[in-house]
């Protein structure tokens, strides 16, 4: 189950003009990095809600509303290497899709191949993030994020009509 837990924004924690917290989908198959992020997250005091998914299928499912309504603002946290879907297909498939191509992405990955990054950047991600360079505890990556929706607006995705539940991706 995604992580719910909100705060109310403030001057010094800014929420999206809808009035919602920031959505984070975190992509992320290891479960070790996942529970890092959110401690780090928890550590950092942000309280913006986590939606954790496992693999790219499971990420275009919730975006396309096949596991109920999709969040209307959110930022992408992805990995590469990943089971059935990777993150580099699943970017392809995500810039393919008309609804869902302005999408904010940032990789998160232990990938230092110039061609992942670079194919990675060709697909628009807003930041490709070596997690050994994130910090041990995450900690530069919440703090890299923290800071960026703080003073990116962040566009808010048109509500989509949801996909009947045996819709396939």
């Amino acid at each position: 189950m995604p992580d719910t837990v909100t705060k109310p924004a403030g001057p010094e924690d800014p929420a999206p003009r809808s009035g919602a917290l920031l959505n984070i989908i975190l992509v992320e198959d290891d479960d070790g990095d996942a529970k890092a992020i959110r401690r780090a997250f928890d550590k950092a005091r942000i309280a913006n809600p986590i939606l954790r998914v496992t693999d790219g299928l499971e990420a275009l499912a919730l975006l396309r509303g096949q596991q109920g309504q999709p969040p209307n603002s959110y930022i992408l946290l992805l990995d590469l290497n990943m089971p059935r879907m990777g993150g580099l297909e699943f970017l392809a498939e995500l810039r393919a899709d008309p609804d869902l191509h302005n999408s904010i992405v940032f990789i998160t990955t232990t990938s230092n191949d110039d061609r992942d990054k670079a194919e990675a950047y060709a697909h628009n991600v807003a930041g490709y993030i070596l997690k050994s360079k994130a910090g041990t505890d995450f900690m530069a990556l919440v703090g890299t994020l923290d800071h960026y929706w703080r003073i990116v607006e962040i566009p808010v995705i048109a509500d989509r009509p949801q996909q009947p539940s045996g819709a396939t991706v």
